[in-house]
């Protein structure tokens, strides 16, 4: 049991031997800085069932703990907070339990666990992943790891949406104006080659919409009536037909967009277990809407379309199936969840990893899936993200004002490799370790950047910002990792055996370091229950500032006694443990020097 379930079971006690009530729930919080105590009980809510003054509570509950309570060696009460001071053995038996733990905060998953799909990134075939990927693909993995740190085995998935009239526009773009290029006759990633096309393919447009204007014709007429659009169209009619040319450069094109994915993927350090492609699942779904309409939980309009009515779940009548027996984007949904749970027998949830415009579409998906009557959809989660804007303003596929992922992977690798060169600490370092050093710190800046903040919340991101090695920021975590790794190179003695607790009196900084390392398995459990990638890098950023404070405050190397020295030593050990574990579920790799 760790300290609050301790302290609660004992709580209880006392207020049920004191004034013979039952409590059911004990509210703790940390102590205040301007008062004495490691952790305090909130009385205010106790007043409910306990009548009285709530200070007088407070010292009538402390006087209990002090007597019954090893681990309470004092106690003060202001207002209606108790706060409790919590004896040194507590917490050096609490560290003797983790010393040396390389895994420390990880669960291992049990037999009976049911495993959760994490989709993500789920890109269109039609234009390389940018800014707004970016956050997607660190969101979902993240929250992938720590959700197997939490001990939930996890599958990564994405789906792949390679169909439509988008891809049909890169496509004609690229037949009337490519000149045969490829990726190889140009150099570019196969993905950027084909969102050339898709820009292409609007500025095309857009001149024939003027023409057409010109004409005569007004806006909508002439936005509908523009030749290379109904082109479009009729390309992909003759896709969904099967038409063998059209086919042909539709996977020519593709596996040139998967090939710049994957290198895209491998430097931004994410991975997937599985795909699926919405060619293949866009027919999935019918057969559960045919069910439904048996059993009621759909019913169908004069026209011959099939809906259900979701009106007393507070939301609308949502289509599923058009008049003329085609799908939706609802069907297929309905089809492809059904199918990842059939195709991994031991899941038992998904999480969709999409940004907040999708917010309705998925309270629907998860609604119907439920009155289908599968189990499993009691558990499906969105997890909704903001969008990512940039001080230059909001970005635009069509019109190639995005950002490229790869471009801003690159543009913060050479922006980490100027402020270190500025630095200046990078002697005995031979070319390629500085370039592996730029790229992990400049990868950890934005990652750090765009995981510390809430999910549902939209960024600005400032890619200069970011890299700062003083603050709330990946590098500054980076840095002090490092700067631990150094102090375990100069310890030239044995500091690995576990230490009697009877031997040490903590200094008030060694305590607090103590207290934020307890806390680090109950946040990820935390962050894994609340899917939030940010728990984990702000505790870490927390972690670090305590550190420093230690760092700062106590000698290590040069403590008193050998067993300060040992105890120091084995402290600073456990930080880094920490902040690579921690940063391991963020997808941030950690430098040995710096």
């Amino acid at each position: 049991m760790n300290l609050q379930e301790v302290l609660s079971v004992q709580v209880k006690k006392a207020v049920k031997s004191i004034y013979d009530v039952e409590l059911e729930l004990v509210e703790f919080q940390s102590t205040r800085k301007e008062f004495s105590g490691d952790i305090t009980v909130v009385i205010f809510p106790m007043l409910r069932f306990v009548k009285g003054n709530p200070v007088q509570i407070g010292e009538t509950i402390g006087d209990y703990l002090l007597k019954h309570v090893n681990e309470v060696k004092g106690f003060n009460v202001v207002k209606g907070f108790l706060n409790i001071e919590i004896s040194d053995q507590y917490y050096i038996q609490f560290f003797n339990g983790i010393v040396n733990k390389t895994n420390y905060g990880f669960v291992s998953p049990k037999p009976e666990t049911k495993a959760v799909i994490v989709e993500y990134s789920s890109p269109n075939t039609n234009k390389p992943l940018h800014l707004g990927h970016i956050r997607n693909n660190l969101l979902g993995y993240s929250v992938a790891e720590i959700l197997k740190a939490s001990g939930t085995p996890v599958y990564k998935t994405q789906i792949i949406n390679d169909r439509g009239i988008h891809i049909c526009k890169s496509m004609l773009a690229w037949q009337r104006f490519g000149n045969g290029e490829t990726p190889e006759s140009t150099g570019l990633k196969g993905d950027k080659l084909v969102g050339i096309y898709y820009v292409k393919f609007d500025q095309e447009y857009k001149k024939e919409i003027e023409t057409l204007v010109a004409k005569g014709y007004n806006n909508e007429e002439a936005k509908k009536n523009a030749p290379i659009l109904l082109e479009a169209q009729k390309m992909l009619q003759k896709w969904e037909a099967g038409d063998e040319d059209v086919v042909a450069l539709w996977k020519t094109m593709n596996s040139w967009v998967y090939k710049g994915f994957e290198e895209t993927y491998k430097n931004l350090g994410v991975d997937f277990n599985s795909y699926y492609y919405e060619s293949e699942t866009y027919l999935l779904g019918k057969e559960f809407v045919a069910e439904g309409l048996k059993r009621g939980v759909f019913f169908k309009k004069e026209d011959g379309s099939v809906w259900c009515d979701l009106t007393d779940d507070g939301l609308d009548e949502k289509i599923v199936l058009r008049a003329d027996g085609t799908a939706v984007y609802m069907t297929q949904d309905i089809g492809t969840a059904i199918q990842r749970i059939k195709d991994h027998r031991d899941a038992g949830g998904m999480v969709y990893t999409v940004g907040n415009e999708q917010d309705y579409h998925f309270k629907v998906l998860f609604l119907i899936l439920k009155k289908l009557g599968f189990d499993w959809a009691k558990n499906l989660y969105h997890l909704s993200y903001g969008m990512v804007d940039l001080p230059s303003g909001k970005m635009k596929s069509r019109e190639g004002t995005v950002v490229d992922a790869d471009d801003l992977i690159h543009e913060m690798t050479e922006t980490a490799r100027d402020i270190s060169e500025e630095l200046g600490k990078l002697d005995g370092y031979t070319e390629t370790e500085k370039e592996e050093l730029y790229r992990m710190i400049g990868l950890g800046a934005l990652k750090y950047y765009i995981l510390k903040v809430d999910p549902k919340k939209r960024i600005l991101f400032d890619p200069k910002e970011s890299i700062d090695f003083q603050g709330n920021t990946g590098p500054f975590i980076q840095y002090t990792y490092a700067r631990i790794q150094s102090i375990l190179r100069k310890a030239y003695f044995d500091y690995l055996n576990v230490l009697n607790a009877e031997e040490i009196k903590l200094h008030e900084k060694e305590k607090e370091l103590l207290k934020q390392i307890q806390l680090f398995p109950e946040i990820i459990q935390y962050a894994a229950e609340e899917h939030s990638p940010a728990l984990i890098a702000n505790y870490t950023y927390d972690l670090v500032k305590e550190f420093n404070s230690f760092y700062q405050n106590v000698s290590i190397l040069g403590a008193e006694t050998e067993t300060e020295k040992v105890f120091r030593v084995q402290l600073s050990k456990t930080v880094a443990i920490i902040i690579k574990n921690g940063f391991s579920v963020l997808g941030i790799q950690v430098p040995e020097r710096m």
